[in-house]
């Protein structure tokens, strides 16, 4: 954690910003979890895909998270409530390190402070409401800076990065995240960033029956 905390400390907004907030103010106030451990396999990272069924962002992979509530002593306490509620993370073990720069998302806006914190004593996770999350996953940054697992994500005019794990498609606003850590913190390689897939052939690419042992679901 310490060469992420240490580039974390001198991070100027536009290193994750693509689109910058309106200037009133007028995004709703939202939080997510980047939620780093150590696992079987070394460091990893909390996922989360969510159910298929949902009226929005259906099968889609993310942090947990959600808005902000008018209860929520600020974006860590909502990032920490909405890990408990959507993957059972007990916040005792977990140790909030830094907050990044909000994100505007232009789709939903929605303006997104990023927790970054420390696993210090995981507890067991599991998709809380089938309703709403279909799969839960510590996902290890190895795999994530594979360069075999990386590609360009194309989709309706839109381009960024795309991380290929077995059930899980990640791309958007969590995979610019995690691409964006993976460098700050110096676990980055070098990969084929001219392996631009549209969003079909990159779900093919994942859709394995089950997740391998270094990310399975936790229970």
């Amino acid at each position: 954690m310490r060469p992420l905390l240490r580039s974390v400390a001198n991070l100027e907004k536009k290193h994750f910003q693509r689109v910058k907030p309106p200037a009133d103010g007028s995004g709703r106030p939202a939080a997510v979890l980047i939620l780093l451990g150590e696992g079987e396999d070394g460091p990893d990272v909390l996922l989360l895909r969510r159910a298929d069924t949902l009226n929005s962002h259906a099968g889609q992979v993310a942090f947990p998270g959600g808005t902000i509530d008018p209860e929520d002593d600020g974006p860590v306490a909502a990032a920490l409530r909405e890990a408990t509620e959507e993957t059972g993370v007990l916040p005792r073990g977990v140790r909030p390190v830094a907050l990044l720069p909000e994100l505007y998302l232009t789709p939903t806006g929605f303006l997104v402070s990023p927790v970054l914190a420390h696993w210090v004593e995981p507890s067991p996770v599991i998709a809380v409401d089938a309703n709403e999350t279909a799969a839960v996953a510590r996902v290890p940054l190895a795999h994530l800076a594979d360069p075999a697992n990386r590609c360009t994500i194309a989709y309706r005019g839109y381009r960024g990065p795309g991380f290929l794990v077995p059930g899980m498609l990640v791309w958007g606003f969590t995979a610019l995240l995690l691409s964006g850590v993976l460098e700050l913190g110096g676990w980055e390689r070098p990969w084929n960033r001219t392996d631009v897939r549209d969003l079909d052939e990159a779900w093919l690419a994942v859709s394995e029956p089950e997740l391998p042992a270094s990310a399975k679901e936790q229970t």
